[in-house]
């Protein structure tokens, strides 16, 4: 009899433990969307970020927002490696509306057996340009919607370096959607076209990109775990690279952003790694 009572008493516990475990969870994602969406300005609504096709800014960005991003990368290509690095800067300079400026570097190294030739030189490999417009944020439905557009004037390595300066433009609209179901799972998809103009072959070459990502926000945090799908389509051929990834917050406005990437077809490239570090510098509220 006494066994009895113990389990059942043990049950009881473990049964009160979770259900007050569940409602403390509720109540902090309760607490922390009510501290993000109901500050003043216009309606804005929690969404998981992904991390290595990010955003312009939020969606539903606040006038006075800004955010610094450091990126580093590195790639198991079939014949070298190539380290990517990354400094962006985004900002909200009125509500809805984001702005970033972006400088992507490429380095390279050869692997073993490979010749100099066949490496790619190091380069700056663009100036990029970008905005975003949250068109539609419906806290309700906890969906957001937005257009953007990132003009990226293409840069010669540095083996060339100046001659000429510019070797191409790249045009890129994108739309993006997004929804988060209850308080913790976040979908997005980010699409749109990459119009890219080589400026002395006088060539155009189209790519269109497919971006899911799906996250699971750790209650009363901004600290995710998650997976983006970027797919390509060019030319009849489909490529898709799985990016399973983390966020951890180091500070209330420091967070680092780890990235995983697992080529579906091995083509060119095997595994591939990515770091983000985002500081998001204090802004007024209004």
């Amino acid at each position: 009899m006494k066994l009895k009572f113990l389990l059942v008493l043990l049950m009881l516990v473990v049964s009160c433990a979770t259900t007050v475990g569940q409602t403390l969870n509720a109540i902090k994602d309760s607490l922390y969307l009510q501290q993000v969406q109901d500050q003043k300005g216009p309606a804005k609504v929690l969404h998981a970020e992904p991390l290595y096709i990010d955003l312009i800014r939020d969606l539903g960005a606040r006038k006075g927002e800004k955010e610094w991003n450091l990126g580093f990368g590195l790639t198991d290509n079939l014949k070298f490696d190539s380290y990517e690095a990354l400094i962006e800067y985004e900002w909200a300079p009125i509500d809805r509306l984001g702005l970033e400026v972006e400088l992507p570097l490429t380095f390279y190294s050869p692997l073993s057996g490979t010749k100099r030739e066949e490496v790619p030189s190091n380069r700056l490999n663009s100036f990029k340009l970008a905005a975003q417009w949250s068109f539609f944020v419906h806290e309700k439905a906890a969906t957001s919607m937005a257009l953007g557009y990132i003009n990226e004037l293409e840069l010669s390595d540095f083996r060339s370096f100046g001659s000429p300066l510019l070797t191409g433009n790249v045009y890129n609209p994108f739309l993006v959607v997004a929804k988060r179901w209850g308080s913790n799972f976040h979908s997005l998809l980010y699409t749109g076209p990459k119009f890219e103009q080589q400026f002395q072959a006088k060539k155009w070459h189209t790519v269109y990109d497919i971006n899911t990502s799906f996250h699971y926000m750790i209650s009363g945090t901004r600290n995710f775990l998650g997976v983006e799908f970027n797919k390509t389509v060019q030319h009849q051929d489909f490529d898709m690279t799985i990016r399973p990834q983390m966020r951890v917050g180091i500070a209330d406005n420091l967070m680092v952003g780890i990235v995983a990437g697992i080529p579906v077809s091995r083509e060119n490239e095997r595994f591939s790694s990515f770091v983000r570090l985002i500081w998001e510098p204090a802004h007024k509220t209004r």
